[in-house]
Parts: C-alpha cells; structure tokens; sequence
C-alpha cells in the first residue's frame, strides 16, 4: 500500500528545498511532535548518496534512526528515495508564495 502526506509552506521553493536537504536545517523542523526532536541529520544529496537521521524523544526514553540512497533528484521539484525494501517519493509544486510537499511512500508491511 502506498501513503501520501501533503503539507503547504508559505516559503519560497529554494527556502523549502534547502529545509529538506540541509542537515542543520532538517534537525530544526523534523519531529513526530513537540516532545520529539532530530538529534542528528546527514544529507549527500546525489543519485546513490546516503542520507540518515536520528529521532528521539526528548525525555531520552525511546529513539530511531532513519535512513536511505537517493535514487532520483530533479533540484526543487522532485526527490525520490529507497529506505529498505521500500520507496517513497517527495514532490516540490511551487507558487512564488507557497510550496506544495507531497510525500508517497510505500507502507510497512506488518
């Protein structure tokens, strides 16, 4: 089965591409919830590079590393990834407002 998750941005596109492709940046805004936090991010944003996070809960009680090799980059429009047996797919529409995020991936088979 395959999920997509869409959110809006009121950001340029080269603000929202850099958010999503930039350790530092990725370990600001990348949390299940407010009692959630990344404590490390890597990015090598290039077709067979590696990518990773860390996510953990702030009370240090449970944690999770992420991670995958990009497959396929089209700068500010597309980024698709394998993570796994599995894949996902993030789409950038852009307006010069705004950015549509649309991420599909395939679910987790349980």
């Amino acid at each position: 089965m395959r999920i997509t998750v869409e959110t809006t941005v009121a950001a340029p596109i080269e603000e929202v591409w850099r958010a999503y492709t930039t350790p530092e940046d990725i370990k600001q805004w990348n949390a299940a919830s407010d009692d959630w936090h990344t404590t490390a991010a890597t990015v090598d944003l290039r077709v067979g590079g590696v990518f990773s996070s860390r996510m953990e809960a702030k009370d240090g009680s449970v944690g999770f590393d992420f991670a995958g090799v990009y497959t396929n980059i089209v700068k500010h429009k597309l980024i698709e990834y394998s993570f796994g047996d599995r894949a996902a797919q993030v789409e950038f529409v852009g307006s010069p407002k705004n950015v549509r995020v649309r991420v599909t991936f395939d679910s987790e088979v349980c």
